[in-house]
């Protein structure tokens, strides 16, 4: 997780840069968002871009329902997650504080 949170390319994940990439305009700059996805599709594949933008989809679905109703994170998954959490940074998110 460390290399994804860094971006220094060693991740290990095929075609890192352009997932980043593409994950980052679709959340962030949607002003670059066809270029990101013309390039994912274009290194990775239209299937490849494709699950990548239902993940981003189903990530920030799940995310403004938890949000919306004020789900907590539930203790032993809090636990779980404490030290992949503080290394991503989560807990600093404006949502985590609701």
């Amino acid at each position: 997780m460390g290399a994804i949170v860094s971006r220094d390319g060693d991740s290990g994940v095929l075609h890192e840069a352009a997932l980043l990439a593409f994950a980052d305009a679709a959340i962030l700059d949607r002003a670059k968002l066809a270029d990101a996805r013309a390039t994912l599709s274009a290194v990775a594949g239209h299937e490849t871009m494709v699950d990548a933008a239902a993940v981003i989809a189903g990530f920030d679905a799940i995310t403004r329902v938890a949000d919306g109703t004020g789900i907590p994170l539930e203790p032993p998954k809090a636990v779980a997650t404490a030290e992949w959490r503080a290394e991503l940074g989560i807990d600093a998110f404006w949502s985590a504080k609701v």
